[in-house]
């Protein structure tokens, strides 16, 4: 099978959307596609017309006013065609919100020209599942969102400093002009000619103007001492003035803007971080403020001496039926030095354990002997110092397995159709040997317009309207945890469209049996102290 084109065209011959898959001129498209509706009878049963060269297989939409159309050569076998056809009839929805008519394709027309990439690669279809096409089209970096999101929110706060700044100065400008809001003179009413009588009125200031009646000098200085900021109209001048000098308006006090103002851009800032962690974002608010951050004037307390940081990257790759497919770990051993420049002259015993299967590799400028016969980590030139400041992988580590039994999380997914819903079931079972933080279980939806029902649960659950993402968490799994199952029910769709289910997790546990016995000093033989941590991460790890 060798498709030329696919396109989608309205029944007058518009193309909205068109893609070709083998070179050839556009004129030669464009007139390919304007003799198509021209082909096109109306009351036949098959959806396929031929001419002398090519053929158009094809599928109504919209009531019949647009076409989905493939022209492919006429050897192509007319089954695949089809099946192909059917592909792209589902791409197109999914892509247009379900809004299959010109508009709709129209403003979809950039990713629909993506997702057909996806199905079909140089003329030929490709074995994909419409989950796959939008997590090839999507293809979106999380590091990248969070980035972003840093960098907004350091422009937020400076936009708060920018605003404060801002009215300090034309506070100040006030301030400083004749009338401006000084301390009033005692005696004068609280304003100069006070009163709001006859032909009086109130400047932009602040500052109370007024004619000569109404006020006058006010008596012997009630309230002239007050920092009231801005004179005002002189209201209690002259006891017995008119009550509308009470309403000049007032000048900010020196104290600056008040603290709700700076408030309130924090408060919008978290708002909206929170709204992107409520879609599904892993956000950290980026201030002191925030959880584990120290708090301004209170130094971080370094930890002196050599860190020793063992790492494991897990890609697992599980069957939907059962059954492991592949599971790839690679370890890695990491050396720092931030003590004394004596603790870089140093040589590290570990203990590997049996570990079969697991393939080690030290650092070029480690001796590989000295590991070989005593499992010590040292330089080859003993006189050489580790470099300080920075860490260093020393050791490294390989493991390749199909055996389900070393997996340390395996999860069954089973859809069912039941009258017009789907019903999933899923449920997890963990290794005895480790304990599993932040689990995150991510099942692909089909795109829905309310949240699917979740029914069952161990754990918690949160849906992403904007991905389509059903996301089960589970804080830890223990001991007093190891199955757990969930079940929810969407509306009628296939199978495959569960899949494939993404998983996430961290672990202090690693896989390689591998331990820091001591470090010593290649100087003096004497004993360093040294600290570290485990842990595996999730590299890949899906259910497909």
């Amino acid at each position: 099978m060798v498709v030329l084109a696919a396109s989608v065209v309205t029944k007058g011959g518009k193309a909205l959307v068109s893609r070709q898959f083998v070179p050839m001129t556009r004129i030669r498209i464009e007139g390919l596609l304007a003799a198509f509706p021209k082909l096109v009878g109306s009351g036949k049963q098959h959806t396929y017309v031929e001419t002398e060269n090519v053929r158009y297989v094809y599928q109504p939409i919209d009531q019949g006013n647009m076409y989905l159309l493939l022209v492919t050569n006429k050897a192509s076998n007319i089954l695949e065609d089809l099946d192909t056809l059917r592909v792209l009839s589902k791409v197109l929805p999914e892509y247009t919100q379900m809004q299959t008519d010109e508009e709709g394709v129209s403003r979809a027309a950039f990713d629909l020209i993506f997702a057909f990439d996806e199905v079909i690669s140089l003329g030929h279809k490709e074995n994909v599942t419409i989950s796959q096409v939008r997590t090839f089209t999507e293809m979106e970096s999380h590091e990248e969102k969070l980035h972003k999101m840093i960098i907004q929110s350091k422009i937020n706060d400076t936009k708060d400093v920018m605003k404060r700044k801002a009215m300090e100065i034309d506070k100040h400008k006030i301030e400083s002009m004749p009338g401006g809001g000084g301390r009033s003179h005692r005696g004068m009413g609280g304003g100069g000619y006070g009163g709001s009588g006859v032909g009086g009125y109130h400047d932009d200031m602040g500052g109370g103007r007024g004619g000569m009646g109404g006020g006058g000098f006010g008596s012997s200085g009630s309230f002239g001492d007050l920092d009231a900021g801005g004179g005002g109209g002189g209201g209690m001048g002259a006891m017995g003035g008119s009550s509308r000098g009470a309403a000049a308006p007032s000048v900010p006090s020196k104290s600056g803007p008040s603290r709700g103002l700076v408030l309130g851009g924090k408060q919008k800032q978290n708002k909206f971080l929170e709204n992107l962690r409520a879609e599904g974002e892993a956000v950290e608010l980026d201030s002191r403020a925030a959880a584990g951050a120290p708090r301004a004037g209170v130094p971080a307390v370094a930890r002196e001496g050599v860190s020793l940081q063992i790492e494991e990257k897990l890609s697992v790759v599980l069957k939907k039926d059962g059954g492991l497919e592949s599971m790839e770990l690679q370890g890695t051993m990491m050396l720092e030095v931030s003590g004394g420049e004596e603790d870089a002259f140093i040589r590290v015993a570990i203990n590997t354990g049996v570990n079969e299967g697991f393939q080690f590799k030290t650092h070029p400028n480690i001796d590989k002997n000295l590991h070989a016969s005593e499992n010590v980590l040292g330089l080859k030139d003993p006189n050489r110092p580790f470099p300080m400041g920075s860490p260093l992988g020393i050791l490294k580590w390989r493991f390749q397995t199909t055996d389900e039994s070393k997996v340390p999380l395996s999860i069954n997914c089973w859809p069912s159709v039941s009258g017009g819903d789907s019903f999933v079931s899923i449920e997890y079972e963990a290794a005895s040997a480790f304990d599993l933080h932040n689990v995150v279980i991510a099942i692909p939806l089909p795109a829905l317009r309310e949240p699917p029902t979740v029914n069952q649960i161990d754990g918690d659950h949160r849906y992403d309207s904007r991905r389509h993402v059903l996301y089960w968490d589970i804080t830890l799994i223990d001991e007093s945890n190891r199955n757990g199952s969930m079940e929810f029910v969407v509306p009628a769709t296939e199978s495959e469209a569960f899949f494939p289910i993404s998983v996430d997790f961290t672990s202090k546990d690693t896989l390689c049996d591998v331990k820091v016995d001591q470090v010593t000093r290649t100087t003096d033989g004497g004993a360093v102290k040294f600290f570290g941590e485990s842990a595996i991460v999730c590299e890949s790890y899906q259910v497909v």
